[in-house]
């Protein structure tokens, strides 16, 4: 398994573009989820087209509280079964199901893990 992105909820799309930018970061696109949010992607230099990092801005939300602010990690699996089922013996299991339409077209499926209670 490889890391791909990790992502982060934000509340000011412009500020914490300006932050990462700060830091070596270069946007390289935005995608907007129907009237609800935007995902803005970004990577460092090097990275290709590949985000490293997602900042998701839900429309209408001031704040986060502690701890709610991150969103997820993005990894590769080579045998997706395989590693659920992996998981599933450790006692890890997915809280949706991996889409057929996502594995067909992008080789991958988005899934949640939940790792005990309150935490994924």
């Amino acid at each position: 398994m490889a890391l791909i992105h990790t992502c982060y909820r934000i509340t000011d799309v412009d500020r914490s573009v300006a932050f990462y930018s700060a830091l070596g970061f270069e946007e390289i696109g935005r995608i907007p989820i129907r009237d609800e949010a935007v995902n803005v992607f970004m990577n460092q230099p090097g990275d290709g087209d590949a985000p490293r990092l997602e900042l998701t801005h839900n429309f209408g939300v001031d704040s986060y509280e502690i701890g709610t602010g991150y969103g997820h990690i993005a990894i590769t699996a080579d045998d997706l079964d395989g590693t659920l089922a992996r998981l599933a013996e450790q006692g890890i299991e997915r809280r949706s199901r991996p889409t057929r339409s996502a594995r067909e077209a992008r080789g991958c499926a988005s899934c949640a893990i939940r790792m005990g209670t309150g935490s994924r």
